[in-house]
């Protein structure tokens, strides 16, 4: 079975470039303000457009309103939505529905428990990322640079395909996927050289270890 990468707030086409010439799936364009790497519809349309074809565009949002995906995907092509707020299974379904995207739904994990939340989401999402949990009161859901105990889904059955998040860089990937049992993995801060900034060497070391693990 092939290792699924993503490599998440990409924000030029340096980073772009890098995440395709690496061999990753997916890129993930981020519109939530508050991030770092965030990007407007019409700078995400731009650097799509530099450079089409692959990898897959992930749009990440966070407890969006339906006039911000409208206003994305009228702006460029997204291939799929991933939602990394305090978003239902209702939402996730509705969201899925309406827009006619494979959505992806990150949780944050950082006990047994909060993978039982998984079930009640299974049938309104296509995918799942399992993130560490923010820390309280952290500005960001996500991109915190912080792992859980990969441990907790060794053996768990996942209802829906998976990507493992939180606190993994191109030195300890391998690591966790063999801990986690993860089909895929996802990183941002992991890969960059100063916040929001990726580094196309780390990228490509990223990817040559969960390929290889």
């Amino acid at each position: 079975m092939t290792m699924l990468v993503k490599i998440c707030g990409i924000s030029d086409v340096a980073g772009l470039e890098a995440v395709r010439a690496a061999g990753a799936e997916m890129c993930g364009l981020v519109f939530f303000p508050p991030s770092p790497r965030a990007l407007t519809p019409a700078q995400a349309a731009a650097l799509s457009a530099a450079m089409p074809g692959g990898p897959q565009r992930v749009g990440l949002f966070v407890d969006p309103a339906d006039a911000l995906i409208e206003t994305v995907l009228a702006a460029l092509h997204l291939d799929m939505i991933q939602l990394h707020g305090e978003e239902t299974p209702a939402r996730c379904a509705e969201i899925r529905e309406k827009f006619g995207r494979p959505v992806m739904k990150a949780l944050g994990i950082a006990s047994a428990a909060d993978l039982d939340a998984l079930a009640a989401y299974a049938p309104a999402v296509d995918c799942f990322l399992l993130d560490a949990k923010a820390p309280p009161g952290a500005p960001l859901p996500g991109g915190n640079a912080a792992p859980f105990d990969w441990t907790l889904t060794a053996g768990r059955s996942i209802p829906r395909p998976w990507l493992l998040a939180g606190g993994l860089t191109p030195e300890n990937v391998a690591q966790a996927i063999a801990a986690s049992g993860a089909p895929g993995v996802d990183v941002s801060s992991g890969v960059e050289a100063a916040r929001g900034v990726k580094d196309p060497a780390r990228i490509a070391a990223f990817v040559a270890a969960a390929k290889a693990a």
